[in-house]
């Protein structure tokens, strides 16, 4: 059972009690990202995101990460393009000793300027091994071929340049104007009563924000084709295709449809393209969704020279799927394998808090377990299909990084 409490000045906590488990997890989650980013602003989120763990008033970098070792728990964050996390796992009878130190990093992070220093470089390094991954690097290229200039396109990380120009007094400004009470939330599962609540609420239930926040703006998608020249081994390609928002009503539809095509290693893509042609160890597809927008990306990586099969093998399977649909046999596995993935899920009490957490902060509500069961039986043969061919039509982006010096589709 969820239980959800507002606090007054806005912050929402919910909180899972699982009586059977001895860890409790804690997030501190920001209606926040990369998203939310001017041009000159890019990366902020992620840099941030690096500095709340570098010192408090009483607590330096050392001893926030002692705290935690001392205590045998774990400690993290991550940030998107629409929301931050600070999270932490810790076992159920430490459970207010990392609250205090979550809230201490939340509250009181210094944002010294040696330690600024210190982290712009080490952020600077994640850039440089970003850049050295082209596998990953091509997503971020697709994201600018379907939203251009819009900030849904880019680079989490951020820029060197834009990165050189943060200040103590940038990032503190930021924080008041955007980590606003309305934008957070607090999820906790675990073995927690309902009394840790009150806990929470003398942490994040008084603080205010500021007022300089501004709605992002509204993204559109664009069918745009990028090309990079890159000195790699092999030549990595992205389609993207125009998916659903989150909460859409219909995205149990596209979940299947996506197994099918690329989300296991009995997907369509994986058959065609790996076993049966030996095209390429990577291939797959995956869906992405915003609160206005969604993207369905497929994935390959070959060699230069398997470029054009690689691109005509992945047509083939669409036009395929597209013609002929997907079997009674994929439709239940499809659901079969979300219900498992669901469930497993559930046996971590991570998951289950940033679940919880990411449903508020996004949605603003929370389906059962059997609510979810049912709208995943629900989905039908015609349904997928109907999916299929509203989403693969012959408008896609396409981004390719390879040592070619021009490849056009």
């Amino acid at each position: 059972m969820i239980k959800k409490y507002t606090c007054q000045n806005g912050v929402r906590i919910v909180l899972e009690n699982i009586p059977t488990v001895r860890s409790v997890a804690l997030g501190v989650w920001i209606k926040t990202g990369s998203r939310d980013e001017t041009p000159e602003l890019n990366g902020i989120s992620h840099f941030l995101e690096h500095m709340f763990f570098k010192g408090t008033k009483s607590r330096n970098a050392r001893e926030i990460a002692e705290s935690f070792d001392s205590i045998g728990g774990q400690v993290n964050a991550f940030t998107s393009k629409e929301y931050t996390c600070y999270y932490a796992k810790v076992l159920d009878n430490h459970a207010s000793f990392a609250l205090d130190i979550l809230s201490d990093m939340f509250f009181n992070s210094i944002f010294d300027p040696e330690e600024l220093k210190k982290e712009k470089n080490v952020v600077l390094e994640e850039i440089k091994m970003y850049e050295d991954t082209p596998d990953d690097i091509v997503h971020d290229l697709l994201s600018k071929a379907v939203y251009e200039k819009h900030s849904l396109g880019y680079s989490i990380l951020g820029t060197e340049d834009t990165l050189n120009t943060f200040t103590s007094e940038t990032l503190k400004q930021y924080v008041h104007d955007m980590y606003t009470p309305d934008k957070i939330v607090i999820s906790i599962a675990g073995n927690v009563t309902e009394q840790f609540i009150k806990e929470v609420e003398k942490h994040f239930g008084s603080f205010k924000g500021g007022e300089g926040r501004r709605e992002p703006e509204r993204s559109q998608f664009h069918f745009n084709h990028l090309t990079r020249k890159k000195e790699t081994e092999q030549a990595h390609l992205c389609l993207g295709f125009e998916g659903l928002h989150i909460g859409h009503d219909d995205v149990y539809s596209l979940i299947v449809l996506n197994n099918v095509l690329g989300g296991s290693m009995s997907s369509r893509l994986f058959q065609d393209v790996r076993e049966q042609k030996g095209l390429a160890y990577s291939v797959y597809s995956y869906h992405s969704g915003f609160l206005d927008s969604g993207l369905v990306t497929i994935y390959g990586g070959t060699g230069v020279g398997q470029l054009d099969s690689l691109y005509e093998t992945i047509q083939e399977t669409l036009k395929t799927l597209k013609a002929e649909g997907i079997t009674e046999k994929e439709l239940r596995n499809s659901k079969e394998q979300l219900k498992g993935g669901l469930m497993l899920s559930l046996e971590s009490t991570n998951s289950r808090m940033s679940r919880n957490g990411k449903n508020e902060l996004l949605l603003e509500h929370h389906r059962t377990l059997d609510e979810i069961v049912e709208q995943i039986d629900q989905v039908t043969q015609e349904s997928v299909n109907t999916m299929g061919r509203t989403i693969f039509t012959d408008n896609y982006a396409l981004a390719l990084i390879s040592p070619l010096d021009e490849w056009e589709k």
